[in-house]
């Protein structure tokens, strides 16, 4: 066990899928008292993370690499002890330092002043040591100028960068980092990336980072792990996990997995794809698949989840929402993971290439995802002769030439933080 500082074994984690009524009626609460009491049947349980085991040594920059309900999240949850494993035991030798959720370990009524000093303190630094680094820490952060004032106040942005800042300069030994950077702009990105690589190389700490970017963990990790439904499907060098991960996910622009938004709505996964047939032949008679699976942490009102479909000479030819069926303004949505999937009929769009772009946002308030994030591309040829003859992107001067008026399906899930 000689410089291993992370070691998991045969770790499972476990979540029931029964949800308590919110029902404030006396009647259903009492038929809800009734089912608990003569129900006999174990309660049905999703399983997030299963025979995990893992030795992780000193020094190491691992990248978790998987889709997203892989397992990734939970693991990174479990190593820093927000969650209490279901099967299975952790070791950690060393002061864990995580950067898991947006104002994690934060306490919002606090300034940014008191913040720092209170996570030093949860990590079981002196007052001394912590005031050593505070220069730094506050430097990295650039929020100098709002150090005095509750964290409640802050952006999503300054939220990241001082819980990053805090992280990264109070040196713990074992650091924990998920996909939490995708709030900030490309250039403090650029700046974490630098600080983890200069703790790695520089420091000998161990990072465990979580991060839908290939060429952040190309640049930064040695060793990949690679997670699918919840099991480690690869554990090796991080080029090749990375083409093991490409091969599973099977994308030609068409796919696109990542964390795109705010603490509130993200929009986590889209794709285009053939409804049936051979994946290799896209032709205009091919029935299509458009799709997204958005993450809503916080409740909603009056959200607006759709796609735009663009030419290949820039022209908007469709904007569909997902309520094209029955319009409104936005629709009001509990924390939940949403998936919506639109069928483009056979023979709808001529030949050519064409681009998808995603809008996810508060009618009248925000929109927290739109291109180029999760922009997806595919081509369509005319092999059978069936379809439009001349290309629909001709057609010049149209808004939205088509309001679509297709099949749409919807599922809803619960969401596990």
């Amino acid at each position: 066990m000689s410089g291993i500082v992370v070691c998991t074994n045969e770790l499972g984690k476990a979540f029931p899928l029964h949800h308590r009524s919110n029902s404030t009626r006396i009647t259903e609460g009492l038929v809800q008292l009734a089912k608990s009491i003569w129900q006999r049947e174990p309660p049905e349980e999703f399983w997030a993370l299963q025979d995990v085991s893992l030795n992780i040594k000193q020094g190491e920059v691992v990248g978790l690499v998987g889709r997203n309900g892989a397992g990734k999240s939970t693991l990174l949850k479990l190593l820093s002890r927000i969650l209490h494993p279901t099967t299975g035991r952790i070791e950690l030798h060393g002061r864990i330092g995580s950067l898991l959720e947006v104002g994690t370990g934060f306490h919002p009524e606090l300034t940014g002043r008191e913040n720092i000093f209170l996570n030093g303190a949860i990590l079981g630094m002196t007052r001394q040591e912590i005031t050593k680094k505070f220069d730094e820490i506050v430097a990295f952060a650039e929020v100098d100028k709002f150090l005095d004032m509750p964290v409640k106040r802050y952006s999503s942005g300054m939220v990241v960068r001082l819980a990053f800042s805090v992280a990264a300069y109070l040196e713990p030994e074992i650091m924990l980092v998920d996909e939490v950077l995708a709030v900030g702009d490309v250039a403090f990105q650029r700046k974490c990336l630098g600080r983890l690589q200069d703790l790695s190389t520089n420091s000998g700490r161990t990072v465990i980072l979580v991060s839908h970017n290939p060429s952040s963990l190309a640049t930064l990790c040695k060793r990949g792990i690679l997670l699918e439904g919840g099991r480690v499907t690869f554990d090796g060098p991080i080029h090749e996990t990375l083409q093991h991960y490409k091969m599973e996910s099977g994308g030609h622009g068409r796919t696109w997995e990542g964390s795109s938004g705010d603490e509130q709505l993200r929009l986590t996964r889209a794709w285009i794809k053939l409804k049936q047939g051979n994946d290799d032949i896209w032709d205009t008679s091919s029935e299509l698949e458009v799709g997204a699976t958005i993450e809503i942490r916080q409740p909603v009102d009056g959200l607006i989840f759709g796609f735009r479909l663009h030419s290949d000479y820039e022209y908007e030819l469709v904007y569909s929402l997902h309520d094209d069926d029955d319009p409104g303004i936005g629709e009001t949505l509990n924390p939940c993971r949403l998936t919506q999937t639109w069928h483009i009929p056979p023979n709808t769009l001529a030949s050519g290439r064409y681009r998808i772009a995603f809008d996810v946002g508060i009618a009248f308030r925000k929109q927290v995802h739109r291109q180029p994030f999760g922009e997806l591309q595919f081509e369509l040829q005319n092999l059978t002769g069936i379809g439009r003859r001349y290309p629909i992107q001709s057609m010049r001067g149209y808004d939205s030439l088509l309001r679509p008026n297709w099949a749409a399906e919807r599922r809803i899930e619960p969401i596990f933080t």
